[in-house]
């Protein structure tokens, strides 16, 4: 395996789960009665429902990006029979 597996392996696992976590935080946001309509960058909408909109999916999809991540890593150093370069080049 080499690097471009993991560039597609890592970066693809990422943005997946960025976006199933943007989703999620939605109906996290509209389940707690939230305005569903709510444009963050409207300067019209509330300056504090728009930063806890803001911190509720940035903190949901950094998580799932990180977690996705160490997945794909796992995966991928069990398959090549050792890590990526990119994180075996951060470890030194």
């Amino acid at each position: 395996m080499g690097s471009m597996v993991w560039k597609i392996l890592g970066t693809g696992s990422a943005i997946v789960a960025g976006i199933a976590a943007t989703k999620v935080a939605d109906q996290i946001w509209q389940k707690a009665g939230r305005d569903s309509s709510l444009d963050p960058k409207d300067p019209d909408s509330p300056i504090w429902e728009a930063l806890a909109y803001a911190a509720l999916t940035g903190l949901a999809a950094g998580v799932a990006r990180t977690m996705a991540t160490r997945k794909a890593a796992t995966f991928y150093a069990k398959s090549a029979g050792h890590k990526p370069q990119e994180i075996i080049d951060r470890d030194m």
